[in-house]
């Protein structure tokens, strides 16, 4: 499984929704980016709470998704951002690939470094406001076309052109997608959350998600 990145996006924190600052308007990089153990360089994320760190390091939002969403919309503006390669907050461009065709746990070389898939993205309201459609974050759930997040194993340079290679595969039964599907769509059996809670390289926020859901149906 290899893909070209076609775009390195990152932003900076600025005023949204009034008084609040975000840094979900990503925007392509020119030449070498350094990819550090949080995230490529000068990228930066406004509410450290729920964004950011070393388990949200790196954020792709596969371009095919993009085209469903031209689909979808009517929204002349909203249709113009889905042409931003970044349009999602996303810091990788990469086509031919979606939540289905990757795994928790699958690590790849990207350019000069490693990373490693460790979590769908939950998406926020943000990106309701972001495109100025409300339903749009709803649709996200209905649909798992959520994105993915990834772990750096590894720090090095990166730039467009570079090649996404996986060169492990890790948990086959656990896919984007089906993550997705058993925790933030909500949909998991008690099997499946044990397994969850568990999971060798998911990252520790969603076992702890899966311990909790656990211990709801539990009682």
């Amino acid at each position: 499984m290899k893909f070209t990145i076609e775009a390195i996006c990152t932003g900076t924190a600025r005023p949204f929704n009034g008084a609040e600052a975000s840094a979900i308007v990503k925007r392509p990089r020119k030449g070498v980016v350094q990819l550090l153990d949080e995230g490529f360089a000068t990228d930066a994320q406004a509410d450290r709470r729920v964004h950011g760190g070393s388990e949200k390091a790196v954020h792709l939002y596969p371009l095919d998704h993009h085209a469903v969403w031209r689909s979808e919309l009517e929204d002349q503006a909203a249709l113009a951002l889905l042409d931003e390669p970044g349009a999602f907050g996303s810091n990788l461009s990469v086509a031919g690939v979606t939540e289905d065709d990757v795994h928790i746990g699958d690590r790849f070389r990207l350019g000069g470094a490693v990373i490693e898939l460790n979590q769908p993205r939950q998406p926020c309201w943000k990106v309701d406001h972001r495109f100025g459609v409300k339903g749009m974050t709803a649709r996200i759930v209905e649909t798992g076309r959520s994105g993915w997040y990834f772990r750096v194993l590894e720090t090095g340079d990166v730039e467009a052109g570079d090649t996404l290679e996986r060169i492990e595969v890790g948990h086959v039964a656990w896919s984007a997608a089906r993550v997705f599907t058993a925790l933030i769509r909500g949909k998991a059996t008690k099997a499946e959350l044990e397994e969850l809670a568990e999971l060798p390289r998911l990252s520790p926020q969603i076992q702890a998600k899966a311990i909790k859901k656990l211990d709801q149906k539990l009682g």
